[in-house]
């Protein structure tokens, strides 16, 4: 059997196949990045994942894309306890930028851009992946994504910011002090996590003005930071991956056509088209 993960900081997406390219599985799993986890959650999170526990002797190769494994240092500590858990495996372990890059490829060059609970960028020409920016991480990077609009609600609520009507709304909806979010913010792993989930109250009322012109400033400094320093940025299709560029979508393209930038596929979860491109160019299976 065959192991597709797509593996984002706040969930991954699993893929099983059997060695035919058939469909075994589909399932999924909290996030593995190795920057926020201990390397031990990684065997309890799957071994509680009982159709994962009961697969595991079976699976011959394992191809996860992770969200924080673009260092050696940390696709090695994946690697490691993937290798652990899967003791009949050949592993591989890339970023999460390349399955980006492989899930939003449609034949041509183009700029492939993550927009989840964090964010990156990079140029892929169909073989050869090309990474001009670091990820930064949600404390100073990651601009346009869930984590960085979560932060802006939270330091706009309690720095008195927000219209009357989105504060009334947000106290009545969390009912969070400053106290909660600080210990929540500094002393929790998955702190990016944490903020990301303040998206679901933008995204609920995302046709408030406040939020629309929140949201168009945060995709374009995403736009400023990681897709104009590019060369190819004013020629290439610009593609996305991931739930923040499909729930804005119509505010990103608003904020790159103001930028002269062309936004070609908006794909929600790259899952799919990440097996299809595995099936067709790495397995040989189409």
């Amino acid at each position: 059997m065959i192991a597709i993960v797509d593996g984002g900081s706040t969930k991954c997406d699993w893929v099983i196949l059997e060695n035919s390219g058939k469909l075994h599985l589909k399932t999924t799993t909290l996030g593995f990045n190795p920057n926020i986890i201990n390397p031990d959650f990684v065997s309890q999170e799957i071994d509680r994942n009982q159709q994962l526990y009961f697969l595991k002797n079976h699976i011959e190769k394992v191809f996860f894309y992770g969200s924080g494994c673009g260092t050696a240092h940390n696709a090695q500590k994946i690697e490691h306890e993937f290798t652990r858990i899967f003791p009949n495996a050949e592993v591989s372990i890339k970023e999460d930028m390349t399955a980006a890059a492989y899930a939003a490829y449609n034949g041509a060059p183009a700029i492939v851009c993550i927009l989840g609970t964090g964010s990156n960028s990079c140029y892929f020409d169909g073989e050869k992946i090309r990474t001009d920016l670091p990820s930064l991480g949600f404390l100073i990077g990651d601009e346009g994504s869930g984590s960085a609009l979560g932060k802006h609600l939270l330091r706009r609520y309690f720095m008195k910011k927000l219209p009357k009507d989105l504060e009334a709304d947000f106290r009545a909806t969390y009912n969070l002090s400053i106290e909660e979010a600080l210990n929540k913010m500094y002393h929790n792993p998955r702190a990016n996590a944490y903020l990301g989930e303040f998206n679901k109250f933008i995204a609920e009322r995302r046709k408030h003005s406040y939020f629309q012109n929140m949201v168009f400033d945060e995709m374009k400094n995403f736009l400023d930071y990681q897709v104009l320093p590019y060369p190819e940025a004013r020629e290439a299709e610009i593609n996305f991956i991931g739930y923040i560029a499909y729930i804005y979508e119509d505010i990103l393209r608003s904020a790159a056509a103001e930028l002269n930038l062309k936004v070609g596929r908006v794909v929600q979860k790259p899952i799919e088209s990440l097996v299809d491109y595995h099936k067709k160019y790495i397995l040989n299976l189409s």
